[in-house]
């Protein structure tokens, strides 16, 4: 649901401040809650509701990178 989605994204972020002292740089998506972008600069989180994730297929784009499913939404 997009509020789990809003939560999750509140949720990295004040676990990111509190263990390495850092904000994102930049958050785009809250709105809607669909897809939610953090830039923490060095790594970029995205967090996606599923018709979002399957539609976008970011794994696909990225096939060579390492990639790393944190929670089922």
């Amino acid at each position: 649901s997009h509020t789990h989605v809003s939560a999750i994204a509140e949720s990295i972020e004040k676990s990111v401040l509190t263990r390495c002292s850092t904000k994102p740089s930049h958050v785009e998506g809250l709105r809607n809650s669909q897809w939610v972008l953090m830039d923490f600069t060095d790594v970029v989180v995205h967090i996606f509701d599923e018709p979002t994730r399957r539609l976008f297929a970011l794994e696909e784009l990225w096939s060579d990178a390492k990639t790393r499913k944190i929670a089922d939404i």
